[in-house]
């Protein structure tokens, strides 16, 4: 009868061993981010904060790696191998090349996109409905034709918008094409300067500004990096610049309707949760969008500029505390 008892035991601490090995799984989760500015950076401190949310948190039951590819091809597949090697969980990209840079890496490790414009057009899946790989992720398409519409609310005589973009981004192009519809469809003309990097920027601006009334920037990652610099050369211009989101605008554009990056990737990280906790294969998993869009009106530019803020927009005006840096 002793004999049994202490089969019963063993067997007893046996079954709770493995459940308290189950409680303290720990995840490991890798954030490959293709750059840093306010857009990139907000997208990821929203994944991470749903992760906490749900009960993933460092240092309790998750091991995270941020990494910053600083804009650099090299640098991104350096971070994308690190992570394939130290076999994680699963990777969020923030960024379209970090999110092809990260797919050219792995066939096996889960990956989930944000800052994404375009997931068919970059190559990274199947299509939005049935991805068919390793990655998913969300959207930040935009309301391109909403946004262009606010050029005339704010220059009403505008004739000619140039576009300004990254060549190589392709959420940048796919942007401008969509806008170059809506504006030819406003019945304005359509005029575009594109860029191959940071370098391009400050004469790239100068030579669009002498071409139209207005520009219009997508959210391209050089750009909003380079904000300060564009920033700088309309306002000497007095030419006024609507953006693809708000991080952009707070360095020095004039408004735009958008997407809330934090949010954007809150939602990511609600994928990311689902993925690892409940076991969600990411092949099945459609790409998802943004659920509202948000207007910023920069009043500090609005000023420079000399332009009113239409009454209804007053309550989305923001003062740029970094004006002239």
């Amino acid at each position: 009868m002793k004999r049994v008892l202490a089969l019963c035991l063993a067997v007893m601490m046996c079954l709770g061993c493995l459940c308290a090995a189950a409680e303290e799984t720990t995840y490991k989760v890798g954030v490959i981010q293709l750059a840093a500015h306010v857009a990139l950076d907000s997208a990821r401190d929203g994944f991470v904060q749903a992760l906490k949310d749900n009960g993933l948190e460092e240092g309790k039951n998750l091991t995270l790696r941020l990494e910053n590819g600083q804009g650099e091809v090299t640098n991104m597949s350096t971070i994308a191998d690190q992570f394939v090697s130290d076999q994680m969980d699963l990777v969020l990209a923030i960024g379209t090349g970090a999110a092809q840079t990260m797919a050219g890496k792995t066939t096996e490790i889960p990956i989930l996109g944000t800052a994404i414009t375009d997931y068919v057009v970059a190559r990274l899946v199947d299509s939005n409905e049935q991805p068919g790989g390793n990655v998913s992720g969300t959207t930040d398409i935009n309301p391109v034709a909403e946004q262009i519409g606010l050029i005339k609310q704010f220059v009403p005589d505008a004739q000619t918008v140039g576009v300004f973009y990254t060549a190589s981004e392709d959420n940048s192009v796919l942007q401008a094409q969509m806008a170059k519809e809506a504006i030819e469809a406003a019945g304005m003309t359509y005029v575009e300067t594109t860029i191959i990097n940071s370098n391009d920027v400050q004469q790239a601006a100068q030579e669009l500004c002498g071409k139209c009334d207005a520009i219009y920037i997508p959210t391209d990652n050089i750009l909003a990096s380079s904000m300060p610099i564009v920033y700088g050369v309309a306002v000497e211009a007095k030419k006024v610049i609507i953006c693809g989101e708000s991080g952009m605008c707070s360095g020095g554009g004039l408004a735009t309707l958008g997407i809330n990056y934090y949010d954007l990737g809150y939602q990511t990280g609600l994928m990311a949760v689902k993925v690892l906790v409940e076991g969600a294969d990411v092949s099945e998993m459609p790409i998802e969008k943004a659920t509202k869009f948000e207007y910023y009106i920069n009043a500090t530019v609005a000023e420079e500029l000399g332009i009113e803020i239409p009454e209804e927009l007053k309550p989305f005006a923001h003062e740029m505390e970094t004006a002239g840096e």
